[in-house]
């Protein structure tokens, strides 16, 4: 089972990207949209490559006031461009230090939008594809945005958060409401390795959800994303499970 983590989400340094790489197979790379800069995406590649960790990209909507998190109402061919854009952003770098970005992930309101809504789907589509059109996505289950790139092709998978709340219609619990994030590492490793195991992730009415999932998310920019980190990576060890990235 992959374990992908959202990590170069600050300015100018790598903050704790390094101490979470070794307990991650897949690291999903904020290029510009929400958060990073050259700098960043430089010293988070770097200890990616450090560490032996896959790379991906994890463009958002051009808004870093509001970390990538409020639906923008943007022109497809504009927000086909600015994707373009972030890709080539990261993509010089890993190009610089060796590297290449093997996967896309979308971040926050854009990746929730383009899970539901096929226009969007399309036009960030159409912007990896200018980059590069086998670039495989990291999505949501059932996603339109899923379903848009099989027809074209191009392989899509599937993650799970055990840091998240559900809802039971297997939606994740908006981060506005109590309870969105789930901050005790010990629970956040439990709910992992059961949907390594089992397939099964409890709602927050209790309710049992099946995910078939190829990869599970830690959310590097929560307070207590390192602690997560170690914690799944004990526990995945000690049922002799190993992370391997979803994608080479």
């Amino acid at each position: 089972m992959d374990v992908n983590c959202d990590l170069g989400e600050g300015v100018g340094d790598a903050g704790h990207d390094p101490a979470i790489m070794p307990h991650i197979s897949s690291a999903s790379v904020a290029c510009g949209g929400h958060a990073g800069d050259e700098s960043t995406m430089t010293a988070t590649v770097s200890a990616a490559l450090a560490a032996g960790v896959v790379v991906g990209a994890h463009p958002s909507y051009p808004d870093r006031a509001n970390f990538g998190r409020v639906s923008v109402a943007i022109d497809p061919g504009e927000l086909e461009a600015t994707l373009t854009g972030q890709l080539r952003a990261l993509d010089a770098v890993c190009r610089r230090l060796g590297a290449s970005i093997a996967y896309v992930k979308l971040h926050g309101a854009l990746y929730n939008d383009a899970a539901r809504d096929e226009r969007v789907a399309v036009a960030v589509l159409d912007g990896i594809a200018a980059v590069d059109a086998t670039l495989p996505v990291l999505t949501l289950p059932g996603s339109v945005l899923a379903g848009v790139a099989r027809d074209r092709g191009i392989q899509a998978f599937v993650e799970a958060f055990p840091d998240r709340s559900y809802r039971p219609d297997g939606a994740l619990t908006p981060r506005t409401r109590p309870g969105a994030m789930i901050h005790d590492p010990d629970r956040v490793a439990e709910r992992a390795l059961r949907l390594i195991r089992e397939g099964v992730i409890d709602a927050e009415d209790g309710s049992e959800l099946a995910v078939d999932a190829d990869s599970i998310c830690i959310h590097g920019d929560a307070p207590n994303a390192v602690e997560a980190a170690v914690a799944i990576a004990l526990a995945l060890a000690a049922h002799g499970i190993e992370p391997r990235p979803f994608v080479r």
